[in-house]
């Protein structure tokens, strides 16, 4: 499969295996899901009638008084009393195969390209770490809303970067399914093209 490189105007093979994959919804779903949950601590925690602190004698007698029978002091119907179904730390990640994974991650990278928001360089960078000269350089190129992937760290381009709204710089090493579709264009070196091939075949 050729694509056009966007700053030499001549053509790039690439895999068809990676990048010409049928589109999979409920696989890129299925990744999403267990890919956001991964992302949730899950350090929520609260403390039971039995964690928190206070007397367990009980506040007066059972009759006779006039007021509501009661038990306990750390009740959770009472004030600095236990939460009742209290939360406690878990782990929200759903596992998900390395097959399945990078399944996905073709299957996303074939829409991309099929939907013409996939762009390859022969090199991308800037000369100073000036958020200036990135927007000039993004602007001379017509290219908005996009995530820049290069196969090493560049620090120019992190840099410059952080302060753009709709502009965000990964290597290969850290793209992920939610990256790739968050953004409306995708601009990725060859260098960093001919490395995912060799991961995800």
């Amino acid at each position: 499969m050729e694509l056009i490189l966007r700053d030499k105007k001549n053509f790039f093979n690439v895999s068809d295996k990676v990048f010409n994959c049928s589109f999979n919804e409920a696989l890129i779903h299925q990744v999403i899901i267990s890919h956001s949950s991964s992302l949730r601590q899950g350090t929520k925690a609260q403390k039971n009638r039995s964690e928190v602190s206070g007397s367990g004698k009980k506040p007066w007698r059972q009759k006779g008084t006039g007021r509501a029978r009661a038990g306990s002091l750390r009740s959770p119907i009472w004030r600095s009393g236990g939460i009742t179904f209290a939360s406690k730390p878990r782990n929200f990640s759903k596992k998900i195969n390395k097959k399945m994974y990078r399944g996905a991650l073709r299957s996303i990278f074939s829409e991309l390209i099929r939907k013409n928001r996939f762009f390859i360089f022969e090199d991308f960078f800037i000369e100073t770490p000036k958020t200036q000269l990135l927007v000039e350089k993004l602007n001379s190129i017509k290219l908005y809303d996009v995530l820049i992937i290069t196969a090493a760290y560049d620090k120019n381009l992190f840099l410059a970067s952080r302060n753009l709204h709709k502009v965000y710089v990964k290597t290969i090493n850290f793209i992920d399914p939610i990256s790739l579709i968050a953004f409306e264009n995708v601009a990725i070196t060859v260098e960093a093209v001919k490395k995912i091939e060799k991961l995800l075949l």
